[in-house]
């Protein structure tokens, strides 16, 4: 039922979505094909409705593989480092290859997000103290100190400008042509769905995995790479969107329980619909200007994990 529900809003918010924004449009031009109004539809808010769904079900998706990875509610890409690392990687695609495509741009982007996380999960096995809060906490202080070398980098080769699309997610600059490189994410989620049972079992800990007979290396690793190449596409496209993947999997949990595989559903459909509803109330509030999607998703956001905080203190007590 909840799933219908989240079909029907989902439905109903892309609807919307298409007829939002600084040019008027309605379905009257569409219905009578004004083709300057039809243009409007098919170079700029078909696409951005596309890349919001994608990047919505695609990094809620990756948060929720990584918390079971992690054993961690709150880990997710923007409290490991990765969307920070694929920032860098970004960067640095841009001073050592200043003609480099957008495919090279991701691909140099995914490494970089793929050696963050790698490091953050070698943390994470250091640290003897694995309190729920204090292993993202050390995400954030990771994620910052590479934030800041990107930062110190992009002013001393003067391309702050440059890396301030990425420091930021943005949907308005998102029109035919500069957002395909999203549909990477599709078979990447796929992939996710395929896994979910080894990724539920990995998620248990290494000896329990290795005593099923799991392959405890690999099932990681490939959650990882999923991770970094769905965060690097997304970063790449629309840049960071914070606490999108630490909050929708936590939220599917307290109402779904902790079952991977009938959680990836509902946690992609819940992504998009929280994302799409962010975007909607970031272009009308101030209408006809709108606020960036980094900055609705990061202050809704952020009330809703606390909340998660005090709502995990409460039931501590």
């Amino acid at each position: 039922m909840r799933k219908t529900y989240l079909v029907l809003a989902l439905i109903v918010l892309s609807v919307v979505s298409l007829f939002i924004g600084a040019k008027d449009l309605t379905l009257t031009d569409i219905v009578l094909w004004n083709e300057e109004k039809v243009e409007v539809l098919m170079i700029s808010r078909f696409p951005r409705l596309i890349s919001i769904l994608i990047a919505g079900m695609s990094m809620s998706i990756v948060g929720l593989i990584m918390q079971q990875l992690s054993r961690n509610k709150f880990v997710s890409p923007s409290t490991a480092g990765t969307m920070d690392s694929a920032s860098l990687g970004i960067l640095v695609a841009l001073l050592v290859f200043t003609e480099a495509t957008p495919l090279l741009k991701m691909s140099v982007a995914f490494l970089f997000s793929l050696a963050g996380t790698y490091v953050f999960m070698k943390i994470l096995d250091r640290v003897k103290f694995k309190d729920a809060i204090f292993i993202p906490l050390v995400g954030l202080m990771l994620g910052n100190l590479i934030e800041s070398m990107t930062t110190f980098f992009a002013y001393k080769y003067d391309l702050i400008q440059s890396m301030s699309s990425w420091l930021h997610g943005d949907f308005s600059g998102v029109m035919k042509g500069r957002y395909e490189l999203l549909y990477i994410g599709i078979p990447a989620t796929v992939l996710a769905y395929l896994f979910a049972n080894k990724f539920t079992v990995a998620g248990m800990g290494e000896d329990f995995s290795v005593n099923l007979g799991l392959n405890y290396r690999q099932v990681v690793n490939l959650g990882l790479v999923i991770a970094a190449l769905v965060t690097s596409v997304v970063v790449l496209t629309v840049g960071m969107i914070p606490f999108l993947g630490l909050i929708i999997p936590n939220i599917v949990t307290i109402y779904q329980g902790d079952n991977l595989k009938k959680n990836l559903p509902h946690t992609a459909l819940l992504g998009a619909v929280f994302l799409l509803a962010c975007d909607i109330f970031g272009r009308v509030i101030i209408y006809p200007y709108e606020i960036s999607i980094g900055l609705t998703v990061g202050v809704i956001g952020s009330g809703i994990f606390l909340y998660l905080l005090m709502r995990r203190k409460k039931y501590e007590q």
